[in-house]
């Protein structure tokens, strides 16, 4: 039997722009990405802290450490500058597998604080 489980977190980022006119995504610092494993065009959740917003989207590169982290296109409407959100990232795992997720504690400027 296989199961989804948590692959990856960055907890409580701020949002830094919101972008309504481009195609759709969630830009995150290249870093950050690098930090917890999750790669371009991989499909996240974002948790909205502020306003219980969730949404899934891809994932589009930020600049590398720019402590960028910004919703496009129509989820930028679920979210405003400042906001603090939650990002995961999920596998499918097989369930004899030990699940050991990456989570990043990140500050109010995206940067990394520690691994949870």
């Amino acid at each position: 039997m296989f199961r989804i489980a948590l692959k990856a977190k960055i907890h409580r980022a701020t949002l830094t722009f919101c972008d309504l006119n481009y195609d759709g995504s969630i830009t995150i610092d290249e870093e950050l990405m690098d930090m917890c494993g999750i790669k371009e065009y991989e499909l996240v959740q974002v948790l909205n802290l502020n306003n219980g917003e969730r949404l899934m989207t891809y994932v589009i590169r930020g600049e590398r450490g720019k402590g960028q982290i910004g919703l496009n296109g129509p989820a930028a409407r679920k979210g405003q500058v400042g906001d603090k959100i939650i990002i995961a990232s999920y596998s499918i795992i097989d369930e004899r597998e030990e699940i050991k997720p990456v989570v990043i504690l990140v500050d109010g400027k995206n940067k990394p604080i520690r691994g949870i």
